[in-house]
């Protein structure tokens, strides 16, 4: 009985994740790329500053969400939705020790000048920005298998 808003909070979560990191990848990344240095400087000091908590929360409710959702199914349902709470953690790795101290170096740049090398930090913001995408991507995956297949793949897969 618990499974099914687990598993519809789960899918919301991991969704609005990759959603959330896609759209950056897509459009936020691009619109960067196509402003001036100062504008972009700015922009991304300014969202970085709004990003933090909503990002931060929504990657916290994908952990919590796959978890519990581990924990409630058995079988390959458990397994996928464990791998999907790990690629979750994966991102907020990423984030954290990839993108969040290019961001200060970003923040310093907008109030100052950017260093020589700064297209080569850029680039590694970019690819890190491409490695969290893609595990919020595949964790969503993940439960959309598990709710879409669930039942299938692990012969009633919960413990209800």
């Amino acid at each position: 009985m618990l499974v099914r808003p687990v598993k519809t909070f789960a899918l919301l979560s991991t969704g609005l994740l990759a959603g959330a990191f896609g759209y950056g990848a897509v459009n936020v990344v691009y619109a960067f790329r196509a402003v001036p240095l100062d504008v972009r400087f700015t922009f991304h000091t300014a969202l970085m500053g709004v990003n933090g908590l909503v990002m931060q929360t929504m990657m916290a409710l994908a952990v919590v969400s796959s978890s519990l959702l581990a924990v409630l199914t058995r079988s390959l349902p458990r397994l996928l939705a464990a791998g999907a709470g790990a690629l979750v953690v994966t991102s907020f790795l990423v984030t954290r020790f990839g993108n969040v101290p290019i961001n200060g170096q970003i923040r310093q740049w907008a109030v100052s000048s950017a260093p020589a090398d700064y297209a080569a930090i850029l680039q590694r913001w970019e690819a890190w920005h491409v490695v969290r995408t893609v595990t919020g991507l595949v964790a969503f995956l993940l439960i959309v298998l598990l709710v879409v297949f669930g039942d299938r793949l692990g012969k009633s897969g919960t413990t209800e």
